[in-house]
C-alpha cells in the first residue's frame, strides 16, 4: 500500500491532509519537523513526501537537500505558500518533482501525487525490460532495472528516480528530436502546459550530472522550439 508522509508544521494542514489522503486509501505518516521526517524516512517504505517549505524557523529547502540524500527514488511534492517563481525553479533543481502553491483543492493535489507515483512505477518496456537492462553510451553505462549509471572508471552517478526516467526516455528514443510533451507523457503521463518549466529542468539537472560542460552540452541539446535531441549512438545488451 501507498505511503505518503506529510510535513507541515500546521497541525490544521495535516489534519486535513490525513483525512483526505486516508479517504482515498493511502497510509500516512505526519510530523512537523525535519528531524521527524528523517527518521520516518530511515524506518518506513514511504512513497511520497508532501513538503512544507516553512517549517517554523526551519527551511523546507534544506530538509529536501537531506530527503534526496536518503531516499532518490521517493517522489517529493512540494507545499507552499511562497509563490516567487525563484521558490519554484530552486526547489524543482534541488530534486522536488512538483511544487504546488497553498492554498490548493484537494483533488487537483490528488492529481498531481498520482503523476508524481507513476513517475517510480517500473517501465514496462524498452531499456527497462529485462532483455534489454543495459545499455551503454559516451562514456555511460545504465542499468535501468537497479536504477545504476556508472561512468567508464566504474564511478557511480546518483540520479533520482526522476532523472532516470528521464534519461530512460531519452536513451530509448537516441537521436530523435524529442519535444516536451513527448517527455512529460513518457516520464509522468502528463501533459506539457505552456509556461511549464518541469522538463528544462529536470535536463539541467540531468545535464549537471552526464555533461563535461553543462552550459555548452553536447549529449542532450536543445532543438530551439522543438524540444531535446539525445545525440549519442546507444547500445543494449542483456
Amino acid at each position: 500500500m501507498t505511503q505518503i508522509l506529510v510535513v507541515d508544521d500546521d497541525p490544521k494542514m495535516r489534519s486535513m491532509l490525513q483525512r483526505y489522503l486516508e479517504g482515498e486509501g493511502y497510509v500516512v505518516q505526519m510530523v512537523s519537523n525535519a528531524k521527524q521526517a528523517l527518521l520516518v524516512l530511515k524506518q518506513f517504505p514511504i512513497n511520497l513526501v508532501l513538503l512544507d517549505l516553512r517549517l517554523g524557523e526551519e527551511d523546507g529547502l534544506d530538509l529536501l537537500r537531506e530527503i534526496r540524500v536518503v531516499k532518490k527514488s521517493t517522489g517529493v511534492i512540494i507545499l507552499s505558500g511562497k509563490t516567487e517563481v525563484v521558490d519554484k525553479i530552486v526547489g524543482l533543481e534541488l530534486g522536488a518533482d512538483d511544487y504546488v502553491t497553498k492554498p490548493f483543492h484537494l483533488r487537483e493535489l490528488h492529481a498531481r501525487i498520482k503523476i508524481v507515483l507513476k513517475r517510480f512505477e517500473p517501465s514496462e518496456n524498452a531499456i527497462g525490460s529485462p532483455e534489454n537492462s543495459v545499455a551503454d553510451f559516451a562514456k555511460w553505462t545504465v542499468d535501468l532495472g537497479c536504477q545504476s549509471l556508472k561512468d567508464d572508471q566504474g564511478n557511480e552517478c546518483n540520479l533520482t528516480a526522476a532523472e532516470f526516467k528521464l534519461l530512460e526516455a531519452f536513451i530509448s528514443h537516441p537521436q530523435k528530436v524529442l519535444s516536451r510533451d513527448q517527455l512529460l507523457s513518457m516520464t509522468t503521463g502528463g501533459k506539457y502546459e505552456p509556461f511549464d518549466r518541469t522538463i528544462d529542468t529536470q535536463v539541467r539537472r540531468l545535464r549537471l550530472k552526464l555533461e563535461k560542460s553543462p552550459d555548452n552540452p553536447t549529449l542532450i541539446k536543445t532543438i530551439r522550439g522543438s524540444g531535446y535531441v539525445f545525440t549519442e549512438k546507444v547500445s543494449k545488451s542483456v
